[in-house]
């Protein structure tokens, strides 16, 4: 057997799953510091069980899951698992070859455990590892922490390796269950002799209490036969005297339902007038939203007219500015056509010039020709050169003709400029102040549609406002008409109950009779139900537990009783119970506990108020009577004190003592109580309701004012509309105007910005041109000068001649040059006079446009005044309509004040119809009140027999018997409650109650013994289980000594050790003591060693251990560290020598310990925070470099 593999994931500092495959030999895993290395023995310990967070090197349980990095997220759960080769059986309860135990914990703090993917518990996975050697108790996982364990000053704390090595780890386990289940024997045994005692005291007590029971038993059931047979009697007499009063009920109650009738049809009566008026009501407010509506629209029309009037005013005013730029422009249009005609008129004289100067010029070259011929040979070739010089000259001349054209040009076209200039200058000032009325009108555009906007909100806010207000004052109308009803019904139903309270309607006869002789009778109090007051939520409680009780009258002495009753006798007024203050003794329940019961409201004498003199009246009356919540929480009461008192419910349920119940529906208005309660609360709501009336009244009076103030308002802001509407209208209109002249104003900015351009590029082309005259004129000079020299050198001798033909040569030029500057002037001003017609027709074209515009304007015009003659017609014809539905309103508040008077006439004849039902109903309601007070005597007796014996009618009659006379029944039913009384509180259920008692004394008895007994057994069970671990510690205990002597003299050389145990007498608790002598040294106490040698010692000590006990695989986590190489050198080779027995992983960064690896896992942190795995097989490695 042997740890296969380890598998990781999301465990410190291995957020990746991770798989250790482990052969049978030495694994060493190794690596630098902080790579996580020790993190792998921290698993195996982990899923072994470990439960301490500080053992596994951290503060809390959720730092064994990886918490991230700064390029990784944390994970959410660590997962190990180990899987353990198991074909040799070493966990006995796992038939499986191969056993995988897994442990996953989540950051949630749930853990799981699983053994071969099943789910098991903790307890199971400690369960599965003991006495193996494994698990976090056992010595399998060595490291500084066990180290330190075994160098412990405290001898006691190295016991548990001892004992896991030793084998005991089950017994003592097992010895710990049994100790605590004898601990919990002798708690239950404490227990149960506590209630033996407590039965014992209970047994002597309920023997007494059963024998009085049975003979109070003899004496009830005597008096429940003469009890009955009286109760019937007096029943008799009682159903005798109702007949006659149902009779009288009856034709009083036709008499009333007639009257109400009558009543109902007036009633409906009115209310149809009222729904008529409300019918005119709803008219004249559809008639006056019509008239609203119609006023509205003529508003609308009147304003649109002011609109209308105010866009012919502004249409004016755009035509007679249109007529004055219209007059702007012919005037300028005139000026043009007056310098185009005087530039064609310059042309035609230009032409004439041209043709004289060109006649002039022919004949003079003629002339030329002529005398080039006369002179012949020399003469003719300097003649010739005088000809190319007149030819030069000319061209010259030509070239100064063009070059004073140009300049000409130039000047006019300056002018131009000059004009186009000022045009532009002055257009751009008219677009600007265009531009900033155009901008200042959308401003005021902006702000009159932003004021229309806002009074829409305004509009609609008080809409809002007044639809509230409307329905508030429905609501307060509504309510004050529901409250007007309330009160009269309130109020007629308080008169009724005060008269019925006044004339004692729902007592007895002989009550009234005495009552209304109070002022003769001396010593009267009252009837009981007027000498007390409770909660209306206890009336009914209270009204049940009295019953008849509720009219027997309080006096204050024994004399007055007799007094009153002879007064009944002398009237014949019937019989009446009398309650004298000087003979009435008050008794109240004193039973323990009953307060502390579940659903206990209290004991009845308690629930009410009354004056003190009368305490001992009610609690003889109530004091022995507790209100319960409802049935079950009374029957659980009665059970636990057995009916020893009488219990009633709040819904008038009761259970009497001896427990018989009585229950069933209950009339909750019959009752003089429940009168009287309600009485009192009937007073405090018509208080109530009347402030609430008056409340109501304010309330629809000030929601009429908010409505008045709200239409108000309403009107003003839709006056703000409108006029913000009209100025929106306005301004829309010049806004369009506006936008239409910024067009024309723009396109004729433009025209005279291409004019001008156009101007500036000829005056570019015309100083390129004069350049290039100009260097044709210094050209031409240049030649004629060269020409003059040589025909000057060849005709020296011809002076006359020459002079001759030079004169006609200068003169020739003159009238070339003449004609070349007459032509340029030609030219410029054709195309001035073209310029000058283009730009008139451009002003014909524009006067075009603002002659349509101007027509436009006068169509605009038209349209209005037809528009404003439209809507002057409908104002008239909504005028009409709105005094025509004005007539109807009027109308209708006359029909409805006639509807009024008919209404108020019905209403007066319900008043008086309403009276008459009034006292109607006081004499129904007095003879119900006679007949309830009849019924409620009957039902009283019915009552008793239930409640006492639990005895309807028929059955009563079947038990009843023959009285010898009704007085001497009275008399023996006295006799008999006086011996049950002074047999005190008889305690019925005490027989059973017994018997009970007996039977759980014997039974708790035989338990004792049986506890007893198995408190004997287990004390045996720990005895042996004490006695096996003793004999087996001490064998295994013997071996380990002789195993550590042995294994210390190898791993020293020499020396000696010993294991002492501190105690032997208690060999079981003591602790226990290793003392190590190393060669050349005294014996000493391994606390006396230095650093390196305690450490040996220790390993020793493992080693010895495994030697004994081999444990299937075990992890050495860096435990050689302290030692020095030599020694690290027979640890790695004395851990070869038991590599045979045990597989070892050791995780070390010693040279030493790594050349006796077989296989060799690298822990690296390429990534920052995360460890990774590298493998290396020695064994492998040696085979292929073929090392021996």
């Amino acid at each position: 057997m042997y740890l296969k593999a380890l598998e990781i994931q999301g465990f410190k500092s291995f957020p990746d799953k991770t798989v250790l495959n482990f052969g049978e030999d030495i694994t060493a895993i190794v690596g630098p510091n902080g790579s996580g290395k020790s993190n792998i023995s921290d698993a195996i310990r982990w899923v072994m069980g470990e439960q301490s967070a500080k053992g596994l090197r951290g503060a809390k349980m959720e730092d064994v899951i990886f918490g991230g990095t700064e390029k990784r997220s944390q994970v959410g759960f660590a997962q190990v698992t180990l899987v353990i080769d198991n074909t040799e059986h070493i966990f006995p309860t796992m038939e499986e070859a191969e056993v995988s135990i897994t442990r996953r914990y989540y950051r949630s703090g749930e853990s799981e455990y699983y053994i071969n993917r099943q789910s098991v518990r903790l307890k199971d996975v400690s369960e599965l590892f003991m006495d193996t050697g494994m698990g976090r108790e056992g010595y399998s996982i060595i490291g500084q922490g066990k180290i330190d364990e075994i160098l412990s000053a405290k001898s006691g704390e190295r016991r548990e390796i001892f004992e896991e090595a030793a084998g005991i780890s089950k017994f003592r386990h097992r010895k710990e269950d049994a100790e605590r289940k004898l601990e919990r024997t002798e708690e239950n045994l404490v227990r149960i002799n506590d209630k033996i005692a407590e039965l014992e005291l209970q047994v002597d007590p309920l023997r007494d209490q059963a024998e009085k029971a049975k003979k109070y038993l003899v004496l009830r059931d005597e008096l429940r036969l003469l009890e009955i047979s009286v109760w019937l009697e007096n029943l008799d007499t009682l159903k005798a005297g109702a007949r006659k009063l149902e009779t009288d009920f009856h034709a009083a109650e036709a008499q009333r339902d007639e009257a109400r009738a009558a009543l109902d049809a007036l009633y409906a009566e009115g209310e149809r007038y009222g729904e008529r008026m409300q019918e005119k009501d709803m008219e004249a407010e559809r008639t006056r939203s019509e008239a609203s509506e119609l006023d509205g629209r003529i508003k609308e029309q009147e304003s649109a007219v002011a609109v209308l009037e105010g866009t012919i005013s502004h249409n004016q005013e755009n035509i007679e500015r249109a007529a004055a730029e219209l007059q702007e422009t012919d005037s300028r249009a005139g000026s043009l056509e007056s310098q185009a005609e005087e530039q064609e008129h310059r042309i035609a004289e230009i032409e004439e010039q041209l043709a004289e100067w060109n006649a002039a010029l022919d004949a003079l070259l003629t002339k030329a020709r002529e005398t080039a011929e006369q002179a012949g040979g020399a003469q003719s070739q300097a003649e010739a050169l005088r000809a190319q010089e007149a030819i030069h000259i000319a061209a010259a001349a030509d070239a100064k003709a063009e070059t004073a054209a140009i300049a000409a040009e130039n000047a006019q076209i300056a002018d131009r400029r000059t004009a186009v200039e000022a045009d532009r200058t002055a257009a751009e000032e008219q677009l600007a102040r265009t531009e900033q009325e155009s901008k200042a009108n959308r401003r005021a555009l902006e702000d009159a549609r932003d004021e229309a906007e806002a009074a829409g909100n305004i509009i609609a806010g008080h809409s809002l406002r007044m639809e509230e207000r409307k329905k508030k004052s429905a609501a307060a109308a509504e309510k004050k008409v529901q409250l007007t009803m309330d009160v009269g019904a309130l109020d007629n139903r308080i008169r009724l109950l005060t008269e019925m309270e006044k004339e004692y309607e729902g007592f007895s006869k002989a009550v009234k009779l005495v009552m209304q002789a109070k002022g003769t009778l001396r010593g009267i109090h009252g009837p009981v139900a007027n000498l007390m007051k409770t909660d209306g939520k206890y009336s009914l409680a209270i009204e049940i537990a009295l019953g008849a009780g509720l009219q027997n009258v309080v006096v204050d002495r024994e004399e007055d009783a007799k007094a009153a009753i002879g007064f009944l006798k002398q009237r014949d007024g019937g019989r009446a119970t009398f309650l004298p203050l000087t003979a009435i003794h008050g008794d109240e329940l004193r039973e323990k506990g009953v307060e502390q019961e579940f659903g206990f409201v209290g004991i009845a004498s308690r629930l009410i108020s009354f004056d003190a003199k009368y305490r001992n009246v009610f609690t003889s009356l109530l004091g022995r009577t507790v209100i319960a919540e409802d049935l079950d929480c009374g029957i659980a009461m009665a059970r636990k004190y057995r009916s020893a008192f009488r219990i009633v419910t709040l819904d008038g349920q009761v259970i009497n003592r001896g427990g018989s119940m009585t229950g069933g529906s209950v009339s909750r208005s019959a009752g003089v109580l429940s009168r009287a309660a309600e009485l009192e609360k009937l007073s405090g709501r018509s208080d109530a309701l009347h402030r609430a009336l008056e409340e109501a009244k304010e309330a629809e009076a000030a929601a009429s004012r908010e409505m008045s103030a709200v239409q108000y308002e309403l009107e003003t802001a839709e006056a703000q509309r409108r006029r913000a509407e009209d100025e929106v209208l306005r301004l829309e209109g010049t806004g369009h105007h506006l936008e239409s002249l910024l067009r024309s104003l723009r396109e004729n900015l433009e025209n005279l910005n291409g004019e001008l351009e156009s101007l500036n590029g000829r005056i570019v082309d015309n100083v390129s041109r004069s350049e290039q005259t100009g260097g044709r004129i210094a050209e031409a000079e240049r030649l004629a000068a060269a020409c003059r020299d040589q025909a000057e050198s060849i005709l020296s001798g011809k002076s006359e001649l020459l002079a001759q033909s030079g004169a006609l040569a200068e003169e020739i030029s003159l009238k070339k040059s003449t004609l070349a500057a007459l032509t340029a002037e030609r030219e410029a001003t054709l195309a001035r006079a073209a310029d000058l017609r283009q730009l008139a027709d451009s002003l014909t074209g524009d006067r075009t446009q603002k002659e349509q515009t101007l027509l436009s304007y006068h169509r605009n015009i038209e349209t209005a005044r037809e528009e404003i003659t439209r809507r002057q017609d409908a104002t008239a014809a909504l005028a009409a309509k709105a005094a025509a539905l004005r007539e109807r309103l009027t109308a209708l508040n006359e029909e409805k004040i006639a509807l009024e008077a008919e209404r108020t006439a019905k209403n007066r004849a319900g008043q008086e119809m309403n009276e008459t039902l009034l006292n109607l109903e006081r004499a129904v309601s007095r003879l119900e009140q006679k007949i309830a007070t009849g019924a409620m005597e009957e039902k009283q007796i019915l009552d008793r027999l239930w409640e006492h014996y639990e005895l309807s009618h028929t059955d009563a009659q079947a038990q009843r018997i023959e009285l010898e006379s009704l007085p001497k029944a009275t008399r023996r039913i006295g006799e008999l409650k006086q011996e049950i009384t002074a047999l005190g509180t008889p305690n019925i259920g005490a027989i059973e109650e017994f018997e009970r008692v007996n039977t759980r004394y014997t039974y708790l008895t035989d338990q004792r013994n049986d506890v007893e007994k198995a408190k004997g057994d287990l004390e045996e069970i720990i005895e042996e289980i004490t006695g096996q671990m003793t004999l087996i510690f001490a064998e295994q205990f013997r071996l380990l000594s002789e195993s550590f002597q042995t294994t210390f003299v190898e791993l020293f050389g020499g020396g000696t050790a010993t294991l002492e145990l501190e105690d032997e007498a208690d060999i079981l608790g003591c602790g226990i003591e290793i003392k190590a002598q190393p060669p050349g040294k005294t014996l000493k106490t391994i606390s006396l060693l230095s650093g390196g040698e305690k450490a040996f010692v220790a390993i020793a000590l493992y080693f010895s251990i495994l030697k004994v006990h081999p444990t299937p695989f075990c992890v050495m986590d860096e435990i050689e560290a302290a030692l020095d190489d030599a020694n690290v050198t027979r640890y790695a080779r004395y851990m070869r020598r038991l590599a045979g027995k045990t597989q070892f992983i050791v995780i070390t960064h010693r040279r030493g310990t790594m050349e006796e690896a077989d296989v060799l896992y690298g822990v690296t942190m390429q990534e920052q925070g995360v460890s990774k795995i590298l493998t290396i097989n020695l064994n492998d490695m040696v085979k292929e470099l073929k090392i021996q």
